[in-house]
């Protein structure tokens, strides 16, 4: 085996360990860079939802409180959930793989209710009440969502409508009946808050740039292997083919040879100058000899 190809046998093997490390942890740095921008996302959306939901209890609940005629019907708009949710279906008319909703075990919409994933956040901080956040994925008809979710915890405010019946705005009872949302006790979780966000985007991207990132490293690789190999052709292997072809000559009798020109003063021309001196002194002992 010629010298040059185990020296590209050896560089190979040495770059792809470095290749197959260097994947390994730019790969997992930036899916997880990417994951955390889904998060940042999802809790921005998530402190959006907060604000509205502010917004309506302090200021336009009071307002539309002070409306004529709000005692017999009811106005969903003095409910800071409605607030929070309609302000994110109008963002959703354009983000529609976003998604935003206050799900309760026992809501007084229908709508509200917990689906099957969303009854277990709510049973998972109902169960550990110091979480107060929770993170996750789920599959979706368009690809993996992270999903956030906050506890939403009953306040003495919140029995005006969900304690029980008889006690309920009568507004109420007429837009939903009296059979759903009653029964909350102070204290209590009984719904999320769940903020949904798409993460095929983010991935996409983080898993381009991967690929560019080791599209670039290979070729620079291959760029300096073959400057490598140029430089060791120079230095190494043809001043050495032409010592292997010198001495090959005077192996064979012939002792007329030129000597090879030293080039360098490294350790090939000391080498090629220590055989030009071996070269003279052998020809001079022949020619003693033969004389």
């Amino acid at each position: 085996m010629k010298l040059l190809l185990k020296f590209n046998l050896i560089f190979i093997l040495l770059a792809g360990i470095g290749l197959a490390i260097v994947a390994k942890i730019s790969y997992s740095f930036l899916m997880e860079n990417a994951r955390s921008q889904v998060v940042q996302q999802a809790k921005l959306m998530m402190e959006s939802a907060k604000a509205t939901r502010d917004y309506t209890s302090e200021e336009l609940k009071p307002l539309l409180q002070k409306v004529t005629g709000h005692e017999n019907e009811f106005i969903p708009q003095t409910v800071p959930a409605y607030g929070a949710t309609t302000s994110f279906n109008r963002l959703r008319k354009k983000y529609s793989d976003y998604t935003y909703k206050e799900a309760a075990l026992n809501p007084t919409n229908p709508k509200d209710r917990a689906e099957d994933y969303e009854a277990d956040i709510i049973n998972s901080f109902r169960n550990h009440p110091e979480q107060t956040e929770i993170i996750g994925e789920r599959s979706t008809p368009t690809g993996v969502a992270l999903y956030l979710a906050h506890p939403i915890q009953v306040k003495q405010s919140c029995l005006e409508c969900h304690d029980v019946p008889s006690m309920a705005p009568a507004a109420l009872l007429n837009s939903y009946g009296p059979s759903n949302g009653f029964g909350w006790k102070t204290g209590e979780i009984n719904a999320a808050q769940i903020v949904s966000v798409p993460t095929s985007v983010p991935i996409q991207i983080a898993d381009k740039a991967f690929k560019t990132l080791m599209t670039y490293l290979v070729l620079t690789f291959l760029f300096i292997l073959l400057a490598i190999d140029a430089a060791l052709f120079v230095v190494v292997i043809s001043p050495v083919r032409k010592l292997s072809a010198m001495a090959d000559r005077v192996s064979r009798g012939d002792l007329e040879v030129p000597e090879v020109t030293v080039h360098s003063k490294d350790e090939i021309g000391g080498l090629t100058a220590s055989f030009n001196r071996m070269y003279v002194t052998v020809v001079k002992a022949l020619r003693m000899l033969n004389d």
